[in-house]
């Protein structure tokens, strides 16, 4: 997010955490759009979750401070006793870019006990989001024993898909999905009827 107005609009949409990228290769970068002190005053009841790409310790501890941020998303190649030190601190979610043949078990194994949740994403060029389609039969097979996200280039119309995995074993630890890019008008600015579509979508039925 990079608006102080809609983050008002997604807060009271009751949207549970927003994302505020502090990569500065993003043209999503934070740091251009918003300050820690205009977020702070927004007092909003989402959790504000920080997205970092190899950032050093010190400058995630940095900007959680200035953001007031609840939550770090780690997008990069963190090793888990970073994470696991940012942990004693704030709540880490790691996330791996997962390709078709990867052993999630594998290679989630080193992260279990060192940060507070996961996010399965599409494997990609670089680092971030893709925003293609992430193949959610991945994790069928795979034994996953914390909280997750699901993300990877998940867009309007998914609704009846995301609800058809919830009901599927894999499913018993997902905690959120994670929308952007197929939900802008450009970046970092949100299309706010698509979201509120969505989330109608996926809260029917329930």
């Amino acid at each position: 997010m990079t608006e102080i107005e809609q983050l008002r609009q997604l807060d009271a949409m009751g949207v549970d955490f927003a994302g505020f990228i502090f990569y500065p290769k993003s043209p999503r970068y934070v740091v251009r759009h918003l300050s820690g002190e205009e977020l702070k005053k927004a007092r909003l009841r989402l959790g504000k979750v920080g997205v970092f790409v190899n950032a050093q310790y010190d400058e995630v501890m940095r900007q959680v401070d200035s953001y007031g941020l609840d939550m770090i998303q780690l997008h990069g190649d963190e090793t888990p006793r970073f994470c696991e030190q940012l942990a004693n601190y704030i709540t880490v979610i790691k996330v791996f870019r997962l390709g078709d043949n990867d052993p999630i078990d594998w290679i989630v194994r080193p992260y279990q006990d060192s940060c507070d949740m996961l996010m399965f994403d599409t494997e990609g060029a670089g680092y971030g989001g893709t925003g293609k389609k992430f193949n959610w039969d991945l994790l069928k097979p795979a034994r996953i024993d914390k909280l997750y996200f699901l993300s990877g280039g998940i867009e309007p119309g998914d609704a009846e898909k995301l609800r058809s995995f919830a009901r599927e074993p894999a499913a018993a630890k997902l905690f959120s999905i994670d929308i952007n890019s197929k939900f802008e008008v450009t970046a970092g600015v949100k299309d706010l009827k698509k979201i509120r579509s969505m989330i109608d979508e996926l809260k029917r039925n329930q």
